[in-house]
């Protein structure tokens, strides 16, 4: 990510405005409703005065990311608001204009939690009034859940909370189920996906619009983008060169889903920010490919990161090599060197993208710290 000279002159409006946070450190979060509860410990040692490891390339052994603190701090309290606001919806079949008269009662909801995750962060999150199963920071726990298995939309569930906005990003549906919210009166606002570093700063941006906040929104993304750049520059002095040769594994053991995540999904620019190589992009896997021997032993990773959900389904590292052999012949299968992190949070490019990366790369170039 290039920084600008434009975010060094806001980061003093920001310190202003932003409310101060707490970094803690533990051990993993509970569970409340599906989504971790927040505990109390004391502050992380920086990256850069961790003892990382002598050579990250020959560890040995599995690590698990965790946030510090999985709460979201809204840069600023209680926003101001214009309204109504006329924004443009991405939606499958094209662009349409939308104007948007009421805020009061929002659901946000995508494959990854990012969108609920940056309405908190503006400071909204007293709008939301139900949540995705991958929106999973404490505050929202106490919401109802709107999707089931797969991630599909309960059309049911979504009217019995009478919600005057729903803000999307085409990740979730089915589509006509999206439509069926539409032809029953409730605004519907799909914001254009960028699964990466960039985007969440841009989603910051286009969600503060739809707010009839543009200011906070500014807010946010110079806040999300410094904060970015700072961790990059902390891992850069911590990672290897050349670096890890990695993969994203997306595992859904009971479903019998093993798929390679390529820069769709965001997680090659997650790896290249963790100053690894993303093998799907060496390989040219733009979108997610499908799990086979012949793949596993020409990108033959020596990491792989993976969700934590996905790996238990297939029954942690011990099931994942008993079932597919193939991977004992790369070197991370060798190395059993795989990191994983919560589903809700892993890809979630919002405005906790700089703790994942903080979270991952200790996992990765720490582990023993970090444990």
């Amino acid at each position: 990510m290039n920084a600008t000279g434009s975010r060094g002159l806001k980061s003093a409006l920001i310190a202003a405005v932003a409310a101060v946070t707490v970094v803690l450190a533990g051990c993993a979060p509970h569970e409340v409703n599906g989504a971790p509860e927040a505990e109390t410990a004391a502050p992380r040692v920086p990256l850069t005065a961790l003892p990382v490891l002598d050579d990250p390339h020959a560890y040995v052994g599995e690590s698990t990311a965790t946030l510090t603190d999985a709460s979201i701090t809204p840069v600023m309290a209680d926003p101001a608001q214009s309204l109504p606001v006329t924004v443009t919806s991405h939606d499958s079949d094209g662009e349409h204009q939308v104007t948007v008269t009421d805020t009061s009662r929002v659901i946000a909801i995508d494959i990854n939690g990012t969108i609920a995750a940056t309405v908190w962060g503006l400071g909204f999150g007293d709008t939301l009034v139900g949540r995705d199963q991958s929106t999973t920071f404490p505050e929202a726990a106490h919401l109802p859940l709107v999707t089931g298995g797969g991630h599909a939309v309960n059309a049911e569930a979504i009217i019995a909370l009478a919600p005057t906005l729903i803000i999307t990003d085409g990740t979730i549906g089915p589509r006509d189920v999206i439509e069926q919210l539409r032809d029953v009166g409730i605004t519907v606002v799909s914001v254009e996906r960028d699964p990466s570093l960039d985007g969440a700063a841009k989603l910051a941006r286009d969600v503060a619009a739809i707010y009839g906040a543009p200011e906070v929104g500014e807010l946010l993304a110079t806040q999300i983008d410094e904060e970015i750049d700072q961790k990059l520059a902390e891992i850069a002095e911590i990672a290897p060169k050349p670096g890890l040769r990695t993969l994203f594994l997306y595992l859904r053991g009971g479903s019998g889903i093993y798929y390679l995540l390529g820069e769709s999904s965001g997680a090659s620019d997650l790896i290249k920010g963790l100053g690894a190589i993303d093998l799907a992009e060496e390989l040219s896997w733009g979108e997610a490919h499908p799990l086979t021997d012949e793949a596993i032993v020409a990108a033959d990773p020596e990491l792989i990161l993976v969700m934590t959900n996905g790996l238990e389904s297939v029954g942690g590292v011990d099931g994942l090599l008993a079932s597919k052999p193939v991977f004992g012949l790369t070197s991370a299968g060798k190395n059993r060197r795989f990191v994983d992190m919560s589903d809700g949070q892993v890809l979630s490019f919002g405005p906790r993208t700089a703790d994942v990366l903080d979270a991952l790369a200790r996992a990765i170039y720490a582990p023993e710290a970090s444990s």
